[in-house]
């Protein structure tokens, strides 16, 4: 039954709002209004009391805790994608923030010119030639593909909280984490709210364009040959 009212969701929509990249749209736009309704409800609010009661150069502390912690799984894919140079670069952010930085509460690596990757395991298929597949509006956690959903399986086994044996201090984490990354992203919200006509589709075809730069290292192909599911192809030089 739900496959046939998604089948009708999106055959029922006008043309002009048919995207071959998007062929589950019925839904999608039904998770997008359901995600937005939570953020509303949840996660916007809760965002706001964060950065209200949380000073600023706190703030930046835990995001940096958190940025340090990434650039853990970003030296597991770059070495999986053979990028060895930015994998030795992911190692030494680690190690300089989170000696000389306080567990990574101080940026000290990119004052020092180590640039930051943060590679993720759907970059790494996309490299070796996974196409990304349809767009696809995660519960919750928002815009992906196909690819990039298999991705996120990949970077939560990947996550060093994962393997934390506490599960209040693993939840405990992922929350201030979660509430941390959208009060980072209040503004940006405040302006898609005011400047989109359609705020679903200006989403996704931000996330995709930012995806597809990011597979291919900021210099996509001219083509949009790489928007199939499972597309054989070797991955660049």
């Amino acid at each position: 039954m739900s496959v046939v009212v998604l089948v009708s969701g999106c055959a029922s929509l006008p043309a002009e709002l048919r995207d071959p990249r998007d062929p589950w749209q019925g839904f999608n736009r039904g998770m997008f209004k359901f995600n937005t309704d939570f953020d509303n409800a949840f996660l916007k609010p809760a965002a706001q009391a964060y950065q209200f009661v949380t000073p600023e150069e706190m703030d930046e502390s835990i995001t940096n805790f958190f940025n340090n912690v990434a650039d853990i799984t970003s030296a597991v894919n770059n070495a999986a994608q053979f990028k060895l140079s930015r994998a030795g670069n992911d190692v030494g952010r680690v190690l300089v923030n989170t000696t000389v930085g306080f567990v990574g509460l101080v940026d000290v690596a990119s004052n020092l010119g180590l640039p930051s990757y943060k590679e993720d395991f759907g970059q790494t298929l996309g490299y070796w030639g996974l196409g990304p597949g349809p767009y696809f509006v995660m519960p919750i956690l928002g815009p992906s593909s196909v690819r990039d959903t298999f991705g996120f399986a990949g970077d939560i086994a990947l996550d060093p909280f994962f393997s934390l044996e506490k599960d209040r201090i693993y939840w405990g984490f992922i929350a201030l984490r979660t509430v941390d990354r959208r009060a980072d992203l209040l503004a940006a919200g405040e302006l898609l709210d005011e400047a989109a006509i359609d705020p679903y589709a200006f989403v996704r075809d931000a996330y995709l364009q930012r995806r597809r730069t990011l597979v291919h290292d900021g210099n996509p192909p001219a083509t949009e040959d790489d928007d199939i599911l499972w597309e054989d192809r070797p991955p660049p030089e």
